[in-house]
């Protein structure tokens, strides 16, 4: 968005529009389809010097951006993704505020949460007015749950918890309105929604976009928060350098809850992958990540077993192509297949992706 609109409004960039021109050219000359996310949390400065998601016109700047992009690129891009993990965008960056704009308030958050599901929703007609053979989606940060406890309040508090981080945005999505459980808790703190908005949030969708990375266990914490719970660290499990658990049978887990509860027409995994620190290297030049490499493995096979049980998955894209930045984390944490040297930009191919090369060429 800041590439191809400077100001969010008006003008284009036309240098900005060439560049993703080329990409997708070249893209499309080396036989790989395009799959354009929209917003992958990159808001334009001048939208948030006037208040960002916090503010309603956003979504109008959204639309625009939307309408932009989609008449420029939709004679060659059919896949498109409105957002990428609106939990993020506003929990993370209005919220918790580890994230941009680094706002810490509940209230913003949920208000800005609004406004970005209901970009979503009144983006969706505009890609399919111009690009009428598209197929579009939105990418959600999903996560199973487990209760930190047997005991009844701390499943209580799973249910609390589960109402923002996996319901808030699946039943809007799917035209439930907001869950009346956690809309409840949010108090005067609850977003101010106009007639219509939840109507143009539940557009029909071709896919679900699934990220998924780690579960989340959740334990009962009075005062903690409107929730009142907290997410604990499970002893004496498998986790990756950046401390998140590795469960691959989570994933399936994950799906068949979506399968049954939500029935989509597609799901696709948008995202699934890991952050190791590899520094070896192995005889043969490559970049020696073992663990990612297994975590790939285990989680495709996971996704392989739970298709066999008849849930509807279409794709799986792992994250990532090349070691980026990691916003909060910036260039300290590394989850590509391909090792990037931040001060030379020298690339060298890894282990895991030697393997998740093979894998997507057997027959």
């Amino acid at each position: 968005w800041p590439r191809v609109l400077p100001t969010g409004r008006g003008a284009a960039n036309e240098r900005g529009l060439d560049f993703y021109s080329r990409l997708i050219d070249g893209l499309l000359e080396r036989g790989i389809e395009p799959w354009v996310t929209l917003y992958h949390w990159d808001l334009p400065q001048a939208l948030q010097d006037k208040g960002g998601w916090c503010e309603r016109a956003t979504v109008d700047a959204f639309c625009e951006y939307t309408d932009l992009v989609t008449r420029r690129y939709g004679d060659r891009v059919r896949q498109w993704i409105t957002h990428n993990e609106p939990w993020c965008t506003a929990f993370l960056g209005h919220h918790e505020g580890t994230h941009a704009p680094g706002i810490k308030s509940w209230r913003a958050a949920l208000q800005a949460c609004h406004h970005v599901l209901l970009s979503h929703g009144r983006a969706v007609p505009v890609i399919r007015a111009n690009v009428p053979q598209a197929r579009v989606g939105i990418s959600l940060s999903l996560h199973p749950l487990v209760p930190a406890s047997d005991s009844a309040a701390d499943r209580a508090a799973l249910r609390r918890f589960d109402g923002l981080r996996n319901r808030w945005f699946l039943d809007p999505v799917h035209g439930r309105g907001y869950p009346e459980d956690t809309w409840r808790l949010c108090g005067a703190d609850a977003p101010v929604v106009v007639p219509g908005d939840l109507e143009h949030i539940a557009a029909p969708l071709d896919f679900l976009g699934v990220n998924y990375y780690f579960p989340e266990a959740i334990a009962d914490a009075p005062g903690h928060g409107a929730l009142a719970t907290r997410v604990v660290t499970r002893p004496g499990v498998e986790r990756t350098d950046l401390g998140w658990e590795v469960w691959p049978e989570g994933l399936g887990t994950l799906l068949e809850r979506l399968q049954r509860e939500y029935a989509p027409r597609e799901l696709c995994i948008t995202e699934n992958g890991s952050s190791y620190d590899d520094t070896a290297t192995t005889a043969d030049g490559l970049v020696a990540d073992p663990r990612r490499r297994a975590y790939l493995q285990r989680h495709l096979e996971a996704l392989r077993e739970v298709m066999h049980r008849g849930i509807n998955v279409s794709g799986y894209f792992a994250w990532t192509l090349m070691d980026n930045f990691e916003w909060a984390e910036g260039y300290t944490r590394r989850f590509g297949l391909v090792h990037v040297d931040f001060a030379t930009q020298a690339r060298r191919l890894k282990e895991s992706g030697a393997w998740y090369r093979d894998f997507l060429t057997m027959e």
